[in-house]
């Protein structure tokens, strides 16, 4: 193989193609004509870096381990400094120039490279100037190629040298700093190093002082092009640190706080001066629950997409906030005290371009989803463990937003939505694509109406319904042939359902069957037989109660995610299925008599806990 080949090949990395950098790094190791590559590396770029630690620690480049084929066993330099013996291409990266007498270098039999061997005349040898061909490959490459590497290594290569440092910093664009109080006094050598920071997270745990306002002026001041800022556990940053931020980084288009001590001023003069913020995410922010202060929209309302408020316990001064952005697209708010029907109702009235709203755990009745429901562009759906909202208001939500795609509804177990609400549901969002119900009482009546005029369903998942049992699987079996993932938790199902699966939903792709103790693991064996591509996760646990929280099976601000399981089936250690039902699936399916079952994974979960926290 050509070196040119092995370079395409090698800087193929990722799915990106960066083998213009042949041009550059050609003079670096000349061709290569062998069949085997000259390193067992990723690339050109963790080969660089190698040879050039290596000669900074004035060392003899011997790079192939033992298990890298043609490996010579020896280099011999002679007195004019060149190899007697061939050797690859790598070993030339770097050359020495050596003096008058010869010295034999063995390879290290437990390390990739070792100095030269010491022996009688080694005092004899002279090692004159090094040449470093690094030197020729711009900047812009070192730094598309210290991209190529992970976190570990790319801190390592910064210490190379200075130019590897510089192009490092400079190259930075992601920062993530302890922010602890002792990091005050480096925050100008840090940000000297990294000038070119676009997104910073400084985060500080509970028992330690954070950094304080000092610091973050600083850093404000260093951090011109500063467009992303994260703050976790910044006690000591107050109201003032934040109005000069805010001053200083007028570029910021996203920003999160939470567990910090400043209040509704600090946000005021955020919402002021950072006129293209785009992102606002508050959580836990402790001061804003003393005085009346409000969050006043600022210059931010004209530019604000996005709004997400966690666990306040005065969310309601960011009323004004919410109901002024007339162009937020994204709307959550989760956990947080005080009745939020009111809010609703004024933002419902004219606010075109909300799409994406999750209302979890609020004082919110169907009034306020009745609200709501007037923002008719609203594609995405999240209510959960709201107990005063009902089927009434899930018929306000459906008769009104119809370009409804992806719906999460946690009932909490209370009965309150059901079929009424589901089959307005069925009935007026035809285009819906993805629906997850949790503690929700359906029935076949819903769940038909859903499989047979909702036919561009995707990803369904139904968990802690002893409603759902073979009738409802079957049918959307039957009718919904456009599904691809399906989660099944904590249901009455039997291996019937498992049946209808391997003659329905041809293009299913992903199942998960979770503590559902009707279902056997023969069963699950006869469906993947059946469609040898499926995947599979299986887990029959028998668990006193279900927690159908959002956090359990989906994850309350995500999507429905199903592991990838490599083609397996993973099954969990769970409780003995009855001969007599077993028997009379495989007398039905003519299967299994001759108990030849597929190969399968089994998963022993160290804690049956860790089950309820995986996502769907």
């Amino acid at each position: 193989m050509k070196y040119k080949q092995y370079v395409s090949s090698c800087f193929s990395l990722n799915g990106h193609d960066h083998s213009w950098l042949y041009t550059q790094s050609y003079s670096v190791l000349g061709d290569y004509d062998e069949d085997t590559p000259p390193v067992p590396f990723d690339g050109l770029a963790h080969l660089i870096i190698y040879y050039h630690f290596r000669l900074c620690h004035n060392t003899l480049p011997l790079p192939l381990p033992l298990s890298c084929p043609g490996k010579p066993e020896k280099i011999n330099l002679n007195e004019a400094g060149t190899e007697s013996k061939p050797v690859t291409a790598a070993a030339r990266l770097f050359t020495h120039q050596m003096g008058q007498s010869s010295s034999t270098v063995s390879y290290p039999t437990n390390q990739f490279l070792i100095s030269p061997e010491p022996s009688d005349f080694t005092d004899e040898i002279k090692i004159g100037p090094l040449t470093d061909y690094t030197d020729g490959i711009p900047d812009e490459c070192l730094a598309c190629i210290f991209q190529l590497l992970n976190a570990a290594d790319r801190k390592r290569s910064s210490l190379v040298c200075k130019r590897w440092l510089r192009v490092d910093g400079q190259s930075r664009r992601r920062l993530s700093l302890n922010a602890q109080s002792e990091i005050t006094s480096y925050v100008p050598s840090i940000f000297t190093r990294f000038d070119s920071v676009a997104k910073l997270s400084l985060r500080c745990d509970r028992k330690s002082l954070s950094l304080n306002d000092d610091a973050l002026r600083m850093i404000s001041i260093q951090c011109e092009s500063l467009t992303r800022l994260k703050l976790r556990g910044c006690r000591e940053v107050t109201e003032l640190g934040m109005a000069d931020f805010a001053k200083n980084c007028k570029n910021l288009t996203k920003f999160s706080c939470g567990s910090c001590n400043f209040g509704a001023k600090g946000i005021n003069m955020l919402l002021k001066y950072c006129i293209k913020l785009e992102e606002l995410t508050i959580k836990r922010l402790r001061s804003v629950n003393y005085g009346n202060d409000l969050i006043v929209p600022g210059a931010a309302a004209l530019s604000l997409k996005s709004i997400c408020l966690k666990e306040l316990v005065n969310g309601q001064c960011f009323e004004t906030l919410v109901v002024e952005c007339k162009m937020l697209k994204t709307l959550k708010v989760i956990r947080c005290l005080g009745d939020w029907d009111n809010v609703l109702v004024k933002m419902g009235n004219g606010n075109g371009s909300l799409s994406d709203v999750h209302l979890e755990r609020l004082q919110l009745s169907d009034i306020g989803l009745g609200a709501i429901s007037k923002c008719v562009n609203i594609d995405s759906l999240h209510i959960v463990k709201n107990p005063e909202c009902s089927n009434l208001g899930l018929v306000s939500v459906a008769e009104n937003c119809k370009k409804l795609k992806k719906l999460h509804i946690d009932g909490w177990k209370i009965n309150r939505i059901g079929d009424e609400g589901l089959m307005a549901v069925a009935k007026q969002c035809p285009d819906l694509q993805e629906l997850v119900l949790i503690g929700v009482h359906v029935t076949h009546f819903s769940m038909a109406a859903i499989a047979s005029n909702c036919r561009r369903l995707e990803r369904l998942a139904l968990c802690g319904s002893g409603a759902i049992g073979d009738a409802e699987i079957a049918c959307i079996a039957a009718k919904c042939v456009e599904l691809k993932k399906l989660c099944i938790k904590g249901c009455a199902i039997s291996d019937f359902a498992i049946e209808a699966l391997a003659w329905g939903c041809p293009n299913l792709v992903k199942v998960k069957v979770r503590k559902c103790r009707g279902v056997s693991s023969e069963a699950v064996d006869w469906l993947l037989r059946r469609k040898g591509s499926l995947v599979v996760s299986f887990d029959a646990i028998e668990s006193e109660g279900l927690d159908a929280s959002g956090s359990d099976v989906v994850g309350q601000e995500s999507g429905v995610e199903f592991p990838v399981m490599g083609g397996q089936v993973v099954v969990g250690d769970g409780p003995s299925v009855s001969n007599g039902r077993l028997a009379q699936f495989r007398a039905k399916m003519g299967l299994f008599a001759s108990r030849n079952l597929v190969p399968r994974a089994f998963h022993r979960p160290s804690n049956h806990g860790d089950s309820s926290k995986s996502n769907l």
